[in-house]
């Protein structure tokens, strides 16, 4: 795990740094100060951004289910991903940010989503994989936020998120093995939609610990896990999934180090109107956050789909 370097703090946010790390659960924002308020937001932002932002992506992938049961399931976790990101806007409520602002105010480069729901969702594999690789890895954040958030209304709604996600992720797991076992074209078609899905998700922890010299959500005990561990927990759980359903993923346990390895230069570079990532071409950090900043191929449409602005689901409803 990475060091931070001491930093100078003023008085007041170090006293309350030192009432968290002694147990102290924050209430209201009557318990915070400017950096923890600040920091929460940011957190906040995120977690309904990212579960704004997949149910379009979400719904328009229905199209392609194999019955009319499978985009029934598929609609009740759409809505399932609305109401979560209900939640996070609604804390942010109570620390005096606007509902619909956040909503309908931002421009859609503006959203704080993954780079992954960015991207379109074509036939049902990518559909079920991105229940088994993106809805894990939100499990896999929130379960720490969960487990280690001081911040107590969160703690307490992601209660309600956390079950709904399993199940979430049992439906994309499931498909994944059905469609392995299927093998042929649905095998084929599983495993593109892993190749270009699975290092998607792994960028999607951020910066190895290395090189992220400090972290607010860590300080402020927000979370638990750095970026690095999480990574780690995720993919404990999905290469072996992949591996016992004949799917190959660019990733491996070295038991000498007793640790999940990339097997490539991560990060690399993205080829989005090919869906394919080139492995021969390592890039910095930076120039992923210039990726991420310019948005994906779907980032406007999705967001003109909750904000009204084009046909879809949501039809400029106000929450």
């Amino acid at each position: 795990m990475a060091t931070s370097a001491p930093l100078l703090r003023d008085p007041a946010e170090q006293a309350l740094i030192d009432r968290i790390n002694a147990g102290f659960t924050v209430e209201s924002e009557d318990d915070m100060t400017g950096g923890y308020k600040r920091a929460l937001i940011v957190q906040l932002t995120v977690q309904g951004d990212t579960e704004l932002l997949s149910a379009p992506a979400y719904y328009l992938a229905t199209r392609d289910a194999p019955t009319i049961n499978s985009r029934i399931a598929v609609t009740a976790i759409v809505h399932d991903e609305l109401g979560h990101a209900n939640i996070a806007y609604r804390l942010m409520e109570d620390l005096g940010v606007d509902k619909q602002w956040l909503l309908f105010g931002r421009q859609p480069h503006e959203f704080k989503h993954p780079y992954g729901f960015d991207q379109p969702l074509e036939n049902w594999a990518e559909m079920v994989v991105a229940n088994g690789f993106f809805d894990r890895a939100g499990i896999t954040l929130l379960s720490d936020v969960h487990e280690h958030t001081s911040y107590g209304p969160l703690k307490r709604a992601l209660v309600k998120v956390d079950r709904e996600e399993v199940l979430h992720l049992r439906h994309g797991e499931s498909w994944m093995k059905r469609l392995a076992k299927a093998g042929g074209a649905a095998k084929e078609a599983l495993q593109r939609a892993v190749d270009w899905m699975f290092p998607m998700t792994l960028e999607w922890f951020g910066l190895p610990d290395t090189l992220k010299r400090h972290s607010d959500q860590l300080v402020y005990r927000l979370k638990g896990k750095t970026n690095d561990e999480l990574r780690q927990v995720w993919m404990a759980a999905t290469v072996p999934l992949c591996e016992g359903i004949g799917i190959t993923v660019p990733a491996h346990f070295d038991a000498a180090r007793r640790e999940y390895v990339i097997d490539y230069a991560f990060p690399c570079q993205y080829d989005p109107e090919a869906k394919r990532w080139l492995f021969d071409q390592p890039l910095t950090w930076d120039q992923v956050f210039e990726r991420w900043k310019a948005r994906g191929p779907m980032n406007r449409k999705y967001v003109e789909m909750i904000q009204g602005s084009v046909d879809g689901p949501f039809g400029g409803r106000r929450w």
